[in-house]
This record gives C-alpha cells, structure tokens and sequence, in this order.
C-alpha cells in the first residue's frame, strides 16, 4: 500500500469524527472525491428521478470524471483534514 493510500485510508477512518456534521453540499463533495478516489470514474447507471438523494450523490461523483484516483485521493485527503 502506497502512502496515499495509507492517509486515504486514514483520512476515511478520520471522517467519522468530525468535530460537527458537515452541511449536505459538503457532505456530497466528501462522497464523490471517496467514490472517485476508491473505485475512479463513475459507470454506474444514472438514478431514476423519484430517488433524489442517490442522484445527487451519482451527479456529484459524476462531476469528477475525469480526475485521477491519486487526485482524488488527496482532495479528500484534504478537505477531511480541514473539516477537522
């Protein structure tokens, strides 16, 4: 496991103890910079209309197409560091 990986690892474990709940936009950034970080761009179906919150997850994730994992990685890296 690369160092990145390792504080990514981290940073995930960290996430869990906020000082206080981030607002839903935050909250959003958090997932789509985890799920680009972890598994890279989306290719997963878009969600139908009726499930909001599952498409506002699968829009903010798919708003990172393109990023790298490592770039991902260390964004979420940072804004978890930040939130702390």
């Amino acid at each position: 496991m690369s160092d990145l990986q390792a504080t990514f690892a981290q940073a995930m474990a960290d996430s869990k103890y906020l000082s206080e709940r981030p607002d839903n936009a935050t909250l959003l950034k958090i997932y789509a910079l985890y799920k680009q970080g972890s598994t890279g761009d989306n290719t997963e179906q878009k969600p139908g209309f009726s499930d909001m919150v599952a498409r506002a997850k699968w829009d903010a994730w798919n708003k990172l197409k393109g990023t790298s994992q490592d770039e991902a990685m260390q964004m979420y890296i940072d804004l978890i560091a930040e939130l702390s």
